[in-house]
């Protein structure tokens, strides 16, 4: 058994009078992908900006390699070794594609040639528009620069929010392929994703976000199995 790397305790957010995360528990073991799964509002983003420090939990724990996290700083939450790739991509879109990706690596003391160079092997298309503006990428390219900027602070934990939001079909199926391949490399990921089957099929385990609160965890095939699953998230009925 893989040794739990990550680990979040009943965690509870809110915006202001608003719950938005009503005690949730989860655990990442190193090597593993661990998918995020629920509607719009479930919480998934949330959870996401609450372990990089965007937001401040109200209560509970979360731990990466046995150290507490709710009292750091952002930018302390990268140097320990996670990194967050975030929903909308947010690349700096003045900056051309390689400027973005050295931006990536801000927590580091000189930027690592051969990070940079493994970015570029996973994601061609960067590499071919290294100086073009990042404003200028198609959504899916900008998706890969978001990826490619949170691999360059070397982190052993990546959070990868809806990667597949506003894509091509065809651009997202490349996408997690590399994805695949990130963590074949070691990196462990947490991912929340819109496309649940996508996202099983690639992860090892999941959990099910419900209005704030874990409502089913499991196997990646337990929750492709599950009818709730299924007729909530892939379209079946029974």
């Amino acid at each position: 058994m893989s040794e739990v790397l990550f680990e979040i305790k009943d965690l509870k957010v809110s915006y202001g009078s608003i719950v938005a995360l009503k005690g949730i528990s989860l655990e990442v073991k190193k090597g593993e992908i661990v998918t995020i799964l629920g509607a719009n509002g479930a919480g998934k983003t949330t959870t996401m900006r609450t372990i990089s420090q965007l937001l401040k939990a109200k209560s509970g724990s979360i731990r990466f390699k046995g150290q507490e996290l709710t009292s750091l700083p952002a930018h302390k939450i990268v140097k320990l070794g996670i990194s967050h790739s975030p929903e909308g991509r947010r690349v700096f879109g003045i900056l051309t594609v390689e400027e973005n990706l050295l931006l990536g690596a801000f927590s580091q003391r000189k930027v690592d040639p051969e990070t940079l160079r493994w970015v570029y092997e996973l994601f061609p298309r960067l590499e071919e528009r290294k100086k073009q503006l990042a404003g200028t990428l198609s959504g899916g390219e900008q998706q890969m620069l978001a990826i490619g900027r949170s691999l360059m602070s070397n982190p052993e934990m990546l959070l990868l929010d809806e990667p597949s939001l506003g894509i091509a079909p065809i651009l997202v199926k490349a996408i997690f392929k590399q994805i695949k391949l990130i963590a074949e490399k070691g990196l462990t990921v947490l991912l929340v994703e819109q496309n649940a089957k996508a996202a099983l099929k690639l992860a090892d385990r999941g959990y099910v976000l419900d209005v704030g609160k874990i409502a089913l965890s499991g196997t990646s095939a337990e929750l492709l199995a599950s009818e709730k699953v299924q007729e909530a998230y892939l379209g079946k009925k029974h």
